[in-house]
């Protein structure tokens, strides 16, 4: 069996992927995080009852940095799928060294020893869009610069530079992904569709930044996921590739159909605040790239996703009701 490594398996995104690439029996696959491994209730493939192909291991790409690369040398992985990364835009701007040194430092060393390898077929980077900055219209791979607004957006930006820097000087097998907003059942819970659902579960306020104005693409995880894997196997050394839903969605009217799901007044359950600062205004990108390329569409359309998603806290609300909504910065 070839071997994928996923660092960051324990991320909303990375779980998923796991959970997809444990339908192939021939892929064993090495898991990787700095936390320690969660419940099912944040897991799905802790639903499985044969994880005999997945093996779990805890450590930080800021501070175990030689046990990683010891255990890739170790293991040999035919694939490497990363996606550890500081990744909320508020809080980037309180320490932003931070996350530079997540999403910018730490990769140069992981990629700066990787490129001396010869195991290695595939790296799939997972980027953001979020470093074009507010982007709506023909936003296509090979057209658009990038634009960041926050340290968080610049700091995924500087990452994918480096990575471009590696593959033309070196060849190094990178190929990079940019999606937009993933949603669905086991997403962290400070994310604007499961919190919104637990709000109005436990009769609290939603509140909507700048009234809820700004534009978001959103794109159910296992969608996300298949196209990652076909970027994986098939998508060009080199090249980046988009993953997007056929049209956005404002935040306002994205929290009116979940109260709608919830048989809920949305006037009753929400109130306008002030903007945050470097939220954009609109993340609408074009796939037709991943399309036409690599026969990739999305097939879970959104009604689909949020009822899954509502369905599973009220599956787990037991456990749910009782954790923070917050995020929790952790350096």
């Amino acid at each position: 069996m070839e071997k994928i490594v996923v660092i960051g398996a324990n991320s909303f995104s990375g779980q998923d992927f796991v959970d997809l690439l444990l339908d192939y029996p021939e892929y064993s696959v090495i898991g990787m995080s700095r936390s320690p491994e969660r419940s099912g209730l944040f897991l799905r493939y802790k639903q499985r009852s044969n994880l005999d192909r997945y093996t779990y291991y805890q450590l930080d790409l800021n501070t175990d940095m030689p046990a990683i690369l010891a255990l890739l040398d170790k293991e040999k992985p035919a694939y490497i799928v990363n996606f550890a990364a500081q990744s909320e835009v508020a809080p980037s701007w309180e320490t932003p060294e931070h996350w530079f040194q997540t999403n910018t430092v730490a990769l140069s060393l992981l990629v700066n020893h990787l490129r001396r390898q010869t195991y290695l077929k595939r790296y799939l980077h997972i980027s953001s869009p979020e470093a074009y900055g507010s982007c709506s219209g023909n936003v296509t791979e090979d057209n658009t610069s990038d634009n960041p607004s926050s340290p968080y957006a610049a700091s995924k930006a500087a990452a994918d530079m480096i990575l471009d820097v590696y593959q033309k000087q070196f060849g190094f097998p990178v190929v990079t992904v940019r999606a937009t907003n993933v949603y669905g059942a086991r997403q962290q819970l400070f994310k604007i569709i499961p919190r919104s659902v637990v709000y109005i579960r436990s009769g609290r306020i939603i509140e909507l930044h700048g009234g809820g104005v700004a534009i978001k693409s959103y794109i159910h995880i296992r969608d996300v996921s298949a196209g990652e894997f076909a970027i994986l196997k098939n998508g060009i050394v080199g090249q980046r590739y988009h993953l997007s839903p056929d049209s956005g969605i404002s935040i306002h009217d994205l929290v009116l159909r979940i109260s709608e799901l919830m048989n809920t007044d949305f006037h009753k359950v929400t109130r306008t605040v002030d903007e945050r600062p470097g939220q954009d205004a609109a993340y609408v990108i074009d796939s037709t790239k991943t399309r036409t390329q690599l026969n990739w569409t999305p097939k879970i359309d959104l009604d689909t996703g949020l009822h899954e998603t509502i369905d599973w806290v009220e599956e787990y609300w037991s456990e749910i009701q009782s954790l923070p909504l917050t995020y929790n910065h952790v350096k």
